[in-house]
């Protein structure tokens, strides 16, 4: 995980630690642990940052440089 890419893109955005923590419906202490490498991200969590933030999660993982997220799949 790209910790450093988590915390960017959510100062990026004139975000608090607390804000994403809303998102997410967790406590701030809990979120900060993410940014901070003492704990890896759920992949249910990462989705909904991805969603959140409108980028993929491979771009969030650090696999890519290209924010843009993948087409939606048609089932």
């Amino acid at each position: 995980m790209n910790i450093d890419r988590l915390r960017d893109i959510r100062e990026d955005r004139d975000l608090s630690q607390s804000d994403i923590a809303k998102v997410l419906h967790m406590s701030q202490v809990q979120y900060s642990r993410y940014e901070t490498g003492l704990r890896s991200i759920p992949i249910d969590k990462l989705a909904i940052l991805a969603k959140y933030y409108g980028v993929s999660t491979d771009y969030l993982l650090g696999l890519t440089n290209e924010r843009k997220p993948y087409p939606k799949v048609k089932i």
